[in-house]
């Protein structure tokens, strides 16, 4: 087949570098290029994006060597139907690696129709390192970059307020955007960069933090066979993604005019608190996660896909999702239901396998801050015990054994927590593992035996675990808290 680059296929039109993107990765390219895709489609944004290599080693060459071209496979389950699609993506300009040619690093900063900077250089990405030095061809770390970067553009342009940039990035942390503000602020003090440019960052540039949700397994290794039949040229860079597609970004009206997304039916929300939505997701596609994944383990199923198709488990995790968690969020119930629903449909996805050992990276901190939450707020609100979540607690206590009927158990967390369990499975006394587990400071930062009924409850599930198995013991539990007055 011939080769993917723009001779082969016809594309002659360059678009105006509008965007520095850092980061060219698999999610990127299969959620902000597709975004602003679509935009040009939609909109006539016409803009061109030029992409930054934050590391020392990555896929600038190969990207270069595809013109900026790849293709995107999408496939999802939408209410129960499968949808299947594929997009060329066009609007890559060039790729630039900074370690290797600086200078044209530095030329992005003087691009005249430059508007925005994204990014995402995984969670760990956005940090300070102290070392780094405006010297430095490049400086470590992706702030610094992005401050160099900056600076250049405001010298350039001799402080220009028009010539200030709208800052997006994506990665995955809270607060993002203000975190990302305060590492650059925190370099112009280092560096005893000139006060003017402090100022025109304040005052002329935009940071914006995000939320962003779309499962991307990448490039289909597995399935490259089956991908690549339906091209009819070659492509090194495809990557599949989901169909679901989420981005909140925190602004104003005039983040609504520069980012004209309404006229695509993409679900771009640009709103004045992300939060909730962060907490929507948390609560809700990744609590129903973190919920599961003992629960299911232990019932017998390898992959989410497989818990929420079993009458048994995907009863469960639809009760825990509808009944109990979204009955702690203040937000509109038709919403509610409505991500729920995508939620579980993405959970259904034929096309992914996601294995629920692979999610059982650091249980307990997960559901600390995933789950917890809502089974405290469903208490103070209702005062009574939301029974799957509770059961599904006992579930991660009884996990953490590392062993069911003679199989070991995927446990992957800290030393320090593995050994907690080791030393308390010791014991045969459900009743002392529920109580010093609840009691734990250092994995809920509360003690969780203040929550009356609680302590009893894990107990009484917990006996019914090891006495009966998942399903039946789940019945017997649900039954015994069902027959009590089970207030708290």
């Amino acid at each position: 087949m011939k080769k993917l680059n723009r001779e082969n296929i016809g594309l002659s039109d360059k678009l105006p570098i509008k965007i520095v993107q850092f980061g060219e990765g698999n999610f990127l390219r299969a959620f902000v290029e597709f975004a602003f895709q679509k935009l040009n489609q939609d909109a006539n944004f016409n803009a061109g994006i030029a992409v930054v290599q934050p590391i020392d080693k990555g896929l600038v060459n190969m990207i270069n060597d595809q013109d900026g071209l790849y293709t995107l496979f999408m496939k999802g389950i939408k209410k129960g139907e499968e949808i299947q699609e594929k997009e060329l993506i066009t609007n890559i300009v060039k790729a630039v690696d900074p370690y290797a040619s600086f200078n044209e690093f530095l030329a992005l900063a003087k691009e005249e129709e430059l508007a925005f900077i994204i990014s995402n250089t995984t969670e760990a990405g956005i940090e300070y390192i102290a070392s780094d030095k405006p010297t430095m061809q490049p400086p470590v770390s992706f702030p610094a970059k992005l401050t160099v970067l900056l600076h250049e553009r405001f010298k350039h342009f001799n402080g220009d307020k028009s010539k200030g940039l709208t800052i997006i990035p994506c990665e995955l942390i809270n607060y993002n955007s203000d975190t990302l503000k305060e590492i650059i602020l925190k370099y112009c003090a280092d560096w005893s960069l000139e006060v003017d440019f402090t100022l025109w960052l304040l005052n002329h540039c935009t940071f914006h933090n995000t939320l962003v949700d779309r499962i991307v397994p990448g490039y289909p290794k597995d399935q490259i066979e089956e991908y690549n039949k339906q091209l009819d040229y070659s492509d090194n860079l495809i990557v599949s993604a989901e169909t679901f597609f989420l981005w909140v970004i925190e602004g104003d009206d005039k983040l609504k005019a520069k980012l004209p997304f309404e006229k695509t039916n993409l679900d771009v929300k640009i709103v004045a608190d992300m939060q909730p939505y962060r907490t929507r997701k948390v609560r809700i596609l990744n609590g129903a996660h973190t919920a599961m994944v003992p629960f299911s383990l232990l019932y017998g199923n390898e992959t989410v896909k497989e818990t929420v198709d079993n009458p048994f488990t995907g009863d469960f995790v639809n009760k825990a999702v509808f009944d109990e968690i979204n009955e702690t969020l203040n937000m509109d119930k038709d919403e509610l239901i409505s991500f729920s629903d995508e939620v579980l449909d993405r959970f259904r996805n034929p096309f992914i396998k996601h294995l629920l050992s692979s999610i059982a990276l650091n249980s307990i901190s997960k559901f600390k801050v995933r789950v917890l939450p809502s089974l405290v707020e469903y208490v103070a609100i209702h005062n009574k015990l939301p029974i799957h979540l509770t059961f599904a607690f006992a579930c991660l206590i009884r996990f953490y054994k590392g062993t069911w009927q003679n199989q070991a158990l995927p446990i992957n967390d800290s030393e320090d927590i593995v050994t907690f369990f080791d030393g308390l499975w010791k014991s045969d006394d459900y009743e002392k593992i529920a109580r010093l587990t609840l009691q734990n400071k250092s994995f809920w930062d509360e003690d969780l035996t203040l929550i009356l009924g609680l302590t009893k409850a894990i107990t009484t599930a917990l006996e019914e675990i090891d006495a009966n198995g998942i399903e039946n013991g789940f019945a017997n539990f649900q039954k015994q808290l069902n027959t009590t007055t089970q207030n708290v």
